[in-house]
């Protein structure tokens, strides 16, 4: 009988083993930093949003300049005179708050580029760890770049250096 129960144990823990998930955990972050194309799409990007960030600042310099002038004439201005100036103030207001939704608002030409040049870079990646997962027969990758979803990683599970090898980075 006793021989009997081990065998039945010895069988259940075998086909537990054989039922273990396989998972691995690479770090995007370090991935993504460590490729040449990745880096270029963020200079890119960078240059970019500096130049549309220098557009709106002259925009709100002149109109901080407008308004200071306004300010100081508001007194010797006629009624008439005083509506129009405001006016224009808030148009041009409007102008500036537009142009930043524009360029860093969501979807905007920040949005658009980053998409452009980031996203294929991203795919890249991605697809890289599908096929790694894939040939290594692994359940499933965690990604520890994000924090959240990883609060502890034994160093020998993480694959990012298999994946940059995958994608021909050093």
């Amino acid at each position: 009988m006793k021989k009997y129960i081990l065998a039945i144990l010895v069988c259940v823990a075998a086909s537990m083993s054989l039922q273990a998930q396989r998972y691995a955990i690479v770090d995007t972050k370090f991935i993504l930093d460590k490729m040449p194309e990745y880096k270029q799409a963020q200079e890119s990007l960078d240059q970019f949003s500096q130049q549309w960030q220098k557009e709106i600042d002259n925009k709100q310099a002149a109109l901080d300049k407008m308004y200071k002038d306004f300010e100081a004439e508001q007194v010797m201005l006629s009624t008439e005179l005083r509506k129009k100036r405001e006016d224009e103030i808030f148009v041009r207001e409007k102008e500036v708050r537009e142009l930043q939704r524009k360029r860093f608002g969501f979807e905007g030409d920040l949005f658009k580029l980053r998409q452009e040049l980031v996203k294929p870079v991203q795919d890249k990646v991605y697809t890289a760890i599908q096929k790694i997962a894939v040939a290594r027969m692994y359940d499933f990758i965690l990604d520890k770049s994000e924090g959240i979803t990883v609060i502890f990683a034994d160093p020998k599970l993480d694959k990012s250096e298999d994946v940059l090898k995958e994608l021909g980075v050093k």
